[in-house]
């Protein structure tokens, strides 16, 4: 990593730490997270979400009442939240707030973990985590199922490479600067392109720890579907592409393969895992650090 990756990281930003989906069908949002090779790890202690973990990341699946009641609108599965790992998370809440971020009221109850979090696209939430020697967040709010609270990759290298968001027409700059900001990212060339899928802008992520890719609707998307700006698709990175697919594919997890889209060495889009869930694969050979084991 250079210098100017860490001129450019206002916030400290050093990953992801975790992904949250809300949803109403966890146990099927459950079956297919361990159909990609995650393992339930642990229970939250007073309401409904999940724990899922696979090597370096960690996905919690939110079905807790009173949270699906605040998005009654929301019928299927979807990316609620996502938490940045950061060097200080005071410091990088701060450095937010200075920047215009809104925060968001802390939803936490008596005894239970309080994150910093500001509003990020669509509704969501980009919670700032750090991490702290011999100390886990988890282990406030969670019951681990066993004592092993790890859970190797299914798949070597396997690890979150960033995420796709659906933004309405003409929002890409507003997008770029709001990620420019706040976190160090910078848009790379037109060109860029990670994966299968060829639309949207790209950002890099500090150092390339993690990337983002922003997608306007073309042609009449607007009318043929419902856009709402949101998360729209978790991405994991991978060294092997075809290896994963077949890893994958020999755990019943059906990859996207027409015309217009199909597994190659670049990238896949697994479809129809559960309600509105998708996953896509990216080749890239960056593999992730060997898990905290204070975590």
């Amino acid at each position: 990593m250079s210098d100017s990756d860490e001129d450019t990281n206002p916030a400290g930003v050093l990953g992801i730490e975790f992904v949250e989906y809300l949803s109403r069908q966890p146990d099927t949002l459950g079956g297919a997270l361990e159909q990609l090779g995650f393992r339930l790890i642990a229970r939250h202690r007073s309401r409904a979400v999940r724990l899922y973990r696979q090597g370096t990341m960690n996905i919690i699946v939110n079905a807790d009442a009173a949270t699906l009641a605040e998005h009654p609108a929301v019928e299927s599965d979807r990316i609620q939240a996502v938490a940045l790992h950061v060097a200080d998370a005071a410091q990088a809440y701060n450095h937010c707030l200075r920047q215009g971020a809104h925060p968001v009221p802390t939803r936490a109850a008596a005894m239970e973990l309080n994150i910093p979090g500001i509003s990020g696209v669509g509704d969501s939430v980009l919670y700032l985590v750090e991490r702290r020697p011999g100390f886990s967040i988890y282990d406030v709010d969670f019951d681990y199922l066993t004592p092993d609270h790890d859970a190797p990759a299914l798949v070597p290298g396997l690890h979150f490479f960033g995420l796709v968001h659906y933004i309405d027409p003409g929002r890409t700059p507003y997008w770029t600067d709001f990620y420019a900001r706040l976190l160090g990212c910078r848009a790379l060339p037109p060109d860029t392109r990670f994966g299968i899928l060829p639309r949207g802008t790209i950002l890099r992520g500090p150092g390339g720890r993690f990337h983002l890719q922003l997608v306007e609707p073309s042609g009449d998307a607007l009318f043929d579907v419902k856009w709402d700006e949101q998360f729209a698709r978790l991405a994991f990175g991978v060294p092997d592409v075809p290896y994963a697919v077949r890893t994958l594919a020999a755990r019943a997890v059906p990859f996207d393969d027409n015309e217009f889209s199909h597994p190659d060495a670049c990238g896949a889009v697994a479809l129809g895992l559960s309600y509105d869930v998708n996953f896509e694969l990216v080749r890239n050979g960056s593999a992730a650090p060997e898990p905290d084991r204070s975590r």
